[in-house]
């Protein structure tokens, strides 16, 4: 990336301001010059003021996710879900591999959000399973499962069913995300939840079965 500012200002925070004005104006090209600011900040607020605009495309995303800064990876997920930008989902799906975990949690609600709204690609539930398994960090585990039941697909009822068994934040979310399953193991599990040490598992298991 060409280290470059946005406008005449040295200050970060102040070109961070007018990209944010950039975006309630509508100016696109100030926008997209932003984009290669080498302040992460800014090259961040870029991405928020064309989601705002409505012009963010599939090509913007991918090259957020290959940004060197984790902040702005994790924006470009936040911003293509509320762009409603479900064409990025297969890029999403390859940050599950980003070596930033607050990367990874991001990646992993942005597929359960866009999950609701339209068929997932392809490899998403296999990948969220290994996530909700075996991550070493309990945010993402938690945001994995949270997206294995927004998607609702039978293939991850597995994980999830195996995630009640997880740390309490990870289970009440795994209790939460069997409400578009039913069957035996699902009742087993709710009705063990009735009985968790954690008063919010059970409070949530209740609630399914009321």
């Amino acid at each position: 990336m060409n280290a470059q500012h946005v406008g005449t200002s040295g200050d970060p925070a102040a070109r961070r301001r007018a990209i944010a004005v950039a975006g309630h104006r509508g100016d696109e090209p100030a926008a997209r010059l932003a984009l290669g600011d080498d302040d992460a900040g800014v090259r961040a607020a870029a991405l928020a003021a064309l989601g705002r605009m409505g012009h963010l495309g599939g090509e913007d995303i991918e090259r957020a996710l290959a940004d060197a800064s984790p902040a702005v990876r994790r924006r470009a997920v936040e911003v293509a879900v509320a762009a409603g930008l479900v064409t990025a989902a297969p890029v999403i799906l390859r940050a599950l591999d980003d070596t930033d975990v607050s990367v990874v949690e991001s990646a992993a609600w942005a597929l359960g959000e866009l999950g609701e709204t339209t068929p997932p690609a392809a490899g998403t539930v296999e990948a969220l399973v290994e996530i909700a398994t075996s991550h070493r960090d309990a945010l993402c585990r938690e945001a994995a499962v949270a997206a294995l039941g927004a998607i609702g697909d039978p293939a991850g009822l597995d994980a999830i069913l195996t995630a009640t068994g997880d740390k309490p934040a990870v289970r009440r979310r795994a209790v939460l995300a069997l409400a578009p399953f039913e069957g035996p193991d699902v009742e087993a599990a709710l009705q063990a939840a009735l009985a968790d040490r954690d008063w919010q598992v059970r409070q949530a298991a209740e609630d399914l079965l009321d």
